[in-house]
């Protein structure tokens, strides 16, 4: 949860060079290739601060979806037409049906197990209309997740000045990391701690939950940062 850094979220990826309009776009020309639901109905889970949803409802008539209520209020402020909900991906429900349901920056790894990954995926699939698609952004796998390594972030504006760092771990197969944050502005200087863990899943982990469900899965594994991307279709339409 960025509950503690959530008003710093937006200032630290957007100097990370995350690319959100980008995405946003590729996403988008996946959509339109595959879709056979007749509408353009989008809900965006684990939607944050609304970075990639500000760009999606360009496309589409947007719902966004949040377990983090400090997020949610971000993500209304950039886009203030539009419905939000906290909720928790793994059992939300919005008694609705979407087009398109998307769950981008690999927050589908926050599920930590294979057995609520399953679950949310099947939530996801119980919120779909027939011929819609679901648009998943997976977590690192098993093999591609590296412990030990250290990562940092410098903000150096001249009323704000932040230092994140982090190193990672693993403890079987949930990795984990602490942020470090060190935060400066006019009215002092403050030192606060996250800590994150995500479940790390396999390719034949994320197919068998998606395959469960009915759905049909087609795999871009280096999509954008290599982390790759899942576009399951369901059936009808």
């Amino acid at each position: 949860m960025f509950t503690p850094s959530a008003h710093l979220y937006d200032t630290i990826y957007l100097s990370r060079g995350k690319n959100y309009a980008g995405e946003a776009e590729s996403v988008h020309q996946h959509i339109q290739a595959r879709l056979h639901s007749g509408g353009n109905s989008l809900l965006d889970v684990a939607c944050g601060t609304g970075l990639h949803t500000s760009y999606l409802r360009e496309h589409y008539q947007v719902e966004g979806l949040d377990l983090d209520a400090r997020m949610l209020e971000a993500a209304q402020q950039k886009c203030p037409e539009l419905p939000f909900h906290v909720g928790d991906m793994i059992d939300f429900e919005l008694n609705k049906q979407f087009d398109v349901i998307t769950c981008l920056f690999s927050s589908i790894g926050y599920t930590k197990t294979p057995e609520k990954m399953r679950q949310a995926i099947a939530n996801f699939e119980h919120h779909l209309k027939p011929g819609g698609l679901m648009v998943i952004e997976p977590w690192f796998g098993p093999e591609d997740w590296h412990v030990g390594n250290i990562h940092a972030t410098f903000i150096d504006e001249p009323t704000l000045k932040i230092a994140r760092m982090n190193l990672t771990g693993q403890e079987g197969n949930l990795s984990y990391f602490i942020f470090n944050y060190l935060v400066g502005s006019p009215s002092g200087i403050e030192y606060f701690t996250e800590r994150h863990e995500l479940g790390l899943f396999t390719v034949d982990e994320y197919r068998s939950a998606f395959e469960a469900c009915g759905l049909e899965v087609f795999h871009d594994p280096q999509w954008l940062n290599a982390r790759g991307l899942y576009v399951a279709s369901k059936p009808g339409g």
